[in-house]
């Protein structure tokens, strides 16, 4: 059985070659009208990118726009790893967590 490799221990090469795979796999699954199966690849995607960013860019307190959902705003609580936590504004207000690749900055 092949054990992947978790994001967290690629080297940046690896994670640009497992986002230009993604991509295809997404890209494919798109034209034959797999709506999951794109799904699950396009967060697939957003995690990977998440491993090349440096989650010291990203501050608690500040507000970021939500890559793929305009108009929509994430206010960050804290950081763990590559994950922000905080809550979307002009929601219920509830918790959640975001990969930092999908958060844009507002400047």
């Amino acid at each position: 059985m092949h054990q992947e490799k978790r994001y967290s221990v690629m080297s940046e090469h690896e994670l640009r070659q497992e986002i230009a795979t993604l991509h295809e796999k997404a890209r494919k699954a798109e034209q034959l009208g797999m709506v999951n199966e794109f799904a699950v690849l396009e967060r697939k995607v957003q995690m990977a990118r998440a491993y090349l960013i440096n989650p010291d860019s990203y501050k608690p307190g500040e507000i970021y726009e939500i890559e793929g959902d305009p108009g929509q705003y994430f206010k960050i609580d804290y950081l763990n790893g590559v994950f922000a936590w905080g809550y979307r504004l002009n929601r219920d207000g509830k918790e959640e967590a975001l990969p930092i690749s999908m958060l844009k900055c507002l400047k």
